[in-house]
């Protein structure tokens, strides 16, 4: 499902148009963005959580000149499905 596909639905499952579902979207996603960027997490019950860890450095390699690179630490972000979710997905193996 590509984000029009998601917006059409959202639209037709809210009952709102198109127009109003993209200006939902656009705010969950900043918001998110927002609290990850504070290093919190947003903890949806039933669906999962979005949060940020820290990545230690580590040595790698350049797979072109197979020559050790070091990579640096950084903040990534993350989800964890909840455990309503995890259990749906499963239901269909």
């Amino acid at each position: 499902m590509n984000k029009q596909e998601l917006l059409k639905s959202v639209a037709k499952k809210a009952e709102i148009t198109n127009l109003e579902s993209e200006s939902v979207l656009k705010a969950f996603v900043e918001a998110v963005k927002d609290t990850l960027k504070k290093n919190d997490k947003v903890q949806l019950v039933g669906f999962g959580s979005f949060y940020s860890v820290k990545r230690a450095a580590r040595k790698g390699v350049n797979p072109k000149t197979k020559q050790p690179i070091n990579i640096p630490a950084k903040k990534v972000a993350k989800f964890s499905p909840g455990k309503e979710l995890r259990e749906l997905v499963n239901k269909g193996k």
